[in-house]
């Protein structure tokens, strides 16, 4: 018998979306076979979560999970069928004719009453399959640049998601037909992935533009230089100019996020002076000796 979804998640049926969905996050990262590779505990574990999550955040599917509808894995549950359920519109009954007697023994007309019976339960079977959600974490950089990328299912299958270039954080993407498969002749319902996007250890994302802080050294700021400088899209050549301050503002243009119509944001570098992590001798010595002209940086402070 599988597991209640929400003692599985750790939450209480009364449980809004958004705990459903903090619940899920903080334990799938737990028990994400990339973090755990070959533990079968973790694993298992992680499908068990995602097959709780896939029930839980769907609000559809999970009225009809406390009503009784369907189990723990999102199959129907069997209702019982009643004389009743088979009558016509106008009150008349498959099983009967107008003399009052049941048709069972006349299959003169070449139809039988199963295959009556079967047909007008057929009838309703062009319905879609379900709509499944999964929740897929995503590196800084492959969200920027797109590509593919694999989804581990609860089941232990791949599913193949191909990411557009720029997708966001929370943002939902749908696999055509890639859902659970259709009663009878129905189309498959999708696959609906929503997209959770890791920080980055020195970019960050404001709408389409990129932003960096740039170290650059003593030298670099005094006297200027061509330095490399990182962009999601590889490493580019950047002139620093003389006598740059700390705080300083270079625009690298197309080097941010593309838009879906093809048209790509900026990269902002701030330009920050660090002084060499060793101490340097001559450096102090050089700096012992000089007598700035300028006036006092903290002039405008009045001090």
């Amino acid at each position: 018998m599988a597991a209640d979804p929400y003692a599985t998640l750790g939450v209480r049926k009364d449980a809004t979306q958004a705990d459903i969905q903090k619940a899920y996050r903080r334990l799938a990262k737990k028990s994400h076979p990339d973090l755990n590779p070959g533990d079968k505990a973790a694993e298992e574990k992680f499908k068990e979560l995602s097959a709780a999550y896939d029930l839980l955040n769907d609000p559809e599917k999970r009225a009809r999970f406390d009503r009784g509808e369907i189990d723990s894995s999102g199959t129907e549950r069997p209702r019982q069928r009643y004389y009743r359920d088979f009558a016509d519109q106008d009150g008349w009954s498959t099983y009967t004719s107008n003399s009052g007697f049941a048709d069972f023994g006349d299959f003169s007309g070449g139809e039988d009453i199963l295959s009556e019976i079967f047909g007008r339960a057929g009838r309703g079977g062009r319905r879609r399959g379900q709509d499944v959600r999964y929740h897929l974490d995503l590196a800084f950089l492959d969200a920027i640049n797109g590509g593919k990328q694999s989804l581990v299912l609860p089941d232990g299958s791949t599913l193949e998601v191909n990411i557009p270039p720029g997708v966001r954080d929370g943002q939902t993407l749908r696999l055509k037909g890639k859902g659970r498969p259709a009663a009878g002749e129905g189309q498959p319902g999708d696959a609906l992935i929503e997209i959770s996007v890791q920080p980055h250890p020195y970019f960050t994302r404001k709408g389409d533009d990129i932003y960096l802080d740039l170290p650059i050294s003593l030298k670099e700021a005094v006297l200027g230089a061509k330095i490399s400088v990182p962009t999601p899209s590889g490493t580019v050549t950047v002139t620093v100019p003389k006598w740059s301050n700390t705080g300083r503002l270079l625009r690298l243009k197309g080097r941010g996020v593309q838009h879906p119509d093809g048209v790509k944001g900026d990269q902002y570098i701030t330009l920050k002076l660090v002084l060499p992590q060793k101490r340097d001798p001559e450096l102090e010595k050089f700096v012992a000796r000089w007598h700035p002209a300028a006036e006092s940086p903290r002039q405008s402070m009045g001090v």
